[in-house]
């Protein structure tokens, strides 16, 4: 028994960390963060290198709202990676495909839950 959950475990790190090192996915996922957060940290830097008051204020005040709790930067940043990984990368069939599995694997279970919860509270309305 704990050889087969050894077995699980072993299989599934090793599809995450081939899936998350790719390459194409990484200069994706790169591009993304540089689009959503990675030009604040940039122009932050060049308006202290600089000396310039205002766009110091902006980047600041950008950065600032990236730190509060439960921000959708992270959400927003994988979504345009998926978008940029499509669209620069469309013959990518087997990351593609990883993608695609994993959507429908998060389908199935959320319908799952949806049934379950539905069940549970006909079971407590009886």
């Amino acid at each position: 028994m704990k050889d087969s959950l050894k077995q699980k475990i072993k299989y599934w790190v090793k599809t995450v960390v081939q899936f998350i090192l790719n390459p194409r996915l990484l200069l994706c996922f790169g591009l993304a963060w540089l689009i959503t957060n990675g030009w604040a940290y940039i122009t932050a830097a060049i308006a202290v290198w600089l000396d310039i008051g205002w766009l110091g204020a902006v980047a600041g005040g950008y950065l600032a709202a990236l730190w509060i709790p439960f921000t959708p930067e992270k959400i927003v940043t994988v979504i345009i990676a998926i978008f940029l990984l499509k669209l620069l990368f469309p013959n990518d069939k087997k990351t593609l495909e990883k993608l695609h599995n994993m959507k429908e694997k998060a389908k199935a279970e959320i319908k799952k839950l949806k049934i379950k919860h539905k069940e549970k509270k006909e079971h407590q309305d009886k």
